[in-house]
């Protein structure tokens, strides 16, 4: 079993690239692969996660070739996707499972999407509800919603527009509708109740597809829609530095005094910058560069300087916005002064593990006081960490968080099984291996 062995460390003082964007590196390679013609992309992330759509898209005919580190070129075939041999394995992929049950369910073939024993424990049951209601049929055999799914697309005829508004955030289920109505004869939209992250409607404008993007109400929701049928064409995407691994260092520098940490080439779309407000919000002191702000998908530079952090609230409308981020956040937390407090982040219990259970457990071994509540927890900071051997319970964001937590604890703190962390962020290790170096 790998482990990541931390020990406390002085000012961090470097300059961090981060990989490719997840969510974006993941959609790239679906919208290039449902365009019609040949698109390349770089600074794909090459993490598991990711390849499994890769995979997944060759499975149903499409031709990708890597060409280089993070460069892959894709043939796109229009949509016409051909009939697996078999099951199409997403891995540890919930992103791969939910946007692919909207882009196939209008495919005229039966289709039996699997995963690990983690994905197939994940609820997918806020996509199937939507889709369903468009005239795709899809069997949880796991029951309760969960994988493997079998989907039955248009096999019983084309797909109906729906107007469907999402009772929770949630990017993916939003990124599923919307992919299904490309092929809808009509008009679909999705109302989200709260501003959520926008990849799949930047990237759709990239590819071609004209939307309809409402403004957000005086209640923050906000109406996209798309009228199918609708065609893709092939584009060339640079995938910009993943925010939520930069998140890792920016935590770790704006917490240790007299740090200084540049992070360059990093993705800015303000759905998801949250962990920025938080951190400046706890009194972090960051310097932010945008270049090239009116690019499909904005990116700069952040410059960090290390000092004292306080405690805060984080909940309502922004919890969408830094959902992946608050593991790290509640590092965070313990490493201010005062209270800090999540709430409104119930989906943390449906991510590869209860992220809330798995947080406020480990927080509690390396000696900070933690009330855990049912959609979050109450922190309180300034306590003094103390080494542990913790569980990363095959999450690879706990892995992470829990390694940034090390390097303010006294002793040494073993994060076991962070072989999970290849999943969205496989250079983690070595960083971390620099900034304990340096």
């Amino acid at each position: 079993m790998k482990t990541f062995s931390v020990h406390s460390c002085g000012p961090i003082l470097t300059s961090i690239t981060v990989p490719g964007d997840k969510s974006m590196s993941h959609r790239s390679a679906m919208f290039a692969s449902l365009a019609e013609g040949c698109s390349t992309i770089t600074g794909f992330l090459e993490s598991e996660d990711c390849l499994s759509t890769v995979d997944a898209m060759r499975a149903l005919g499409v031709t990708i070739e890597r060409t280089g580190e993070g460069t892959f070129v894709v043939e796109g075939i229009g949509g016409r996707f051909t009939p697996p041999a078999g099951d199409v394995d997403c891995g540890n992929s919930g992103t791969t499972m939910r946007l692919l049950s909207g882009l196939l369910a209008a495919q005229p073939f039966r289709i039996r999407l699997t995963g690990d024993a983690s994905l197939s424990k994940r609820p997918m049951g806020r996509v199937i509800k939507p889709l369903s209601e468009m005239g795709a049929l899809f069997t949880a055999e796991g029951g309760e919603g969960k994988p493997p799914l079998v989907i039955e697309g248009s096999t019983l005829g084309p797909l109906k527009p729906l107007s469907y508004e999402m009772p929770v955030a949630s990017a993916q289920v939003k990124s599923a509708v919307l992919l299904a109505g490309l092929s809808a004869d009509g008009e679909t939209s999705v109302i989200e109740p709260a501003a959520c992250r926008d990849h799949t409607e930047r990237m759709l404008q990239e590819f071609g597809v004209t939307l309809k993007l409402g403004a957000p109400d005086a209640n923050g929701r906000r109406r996209i829609a798309l009228k199918g049928p609708q065609r893709l064409r092939a584009r060339d995407f640079a995938v910009p530095g993943d925010i939520s691994s930069a998140a890792f260092w920016l935590v770790a520098a704006s917490a240790k005094q007299g740090s200084k940490v540049l992070i360059e080439g990093v993705g800015l779309n303000p759905t998801r910058t949250g962990i920025i407000s938080v951190l400046q919000r706890m009194g972090a002191s960051m310097e932010i560069t945008p270049v090239d702000p009116e690019a499909a998908e904005p990116l700069g530079t952040i410059r960090v300087s290390g000092g004292a952090l306080h405690g805060t609230v984080i909940g309502g409308a922004e919890i969408p916005n830094v959902i992946d981020e608050l593991p790290v956040l509640a590092v965070a937390g313990a490493l201010a002064r005062g209270k800090t407090i999540i709430r409104d982040a119930k989906e943390l219990r449906v991510k590869e593990t209860d992220r809330i259970a798995a947080v406020a457990g480990n927080l509690r071994a390396m000696g900070v006081p933690v009330t855990e509540t049912e959609d979050g927890m109450e922190i309180e900071g300034g306590h003094p960490l103390k080494g542990a051997r913790l569980e990363c319970f095959g999450d690879h964001r706990i892995a992470m968080a829990f390694a940034i937590a090390g390097l303010f604890a006294e002793g040494e703190t073993v994060i076991e099984g962070v072989e999970c962390v290849a999943t969205s962020y496989p250079t983690f290790g070595a960083t971390l291996e620099s900034v304990l170096a340096s």
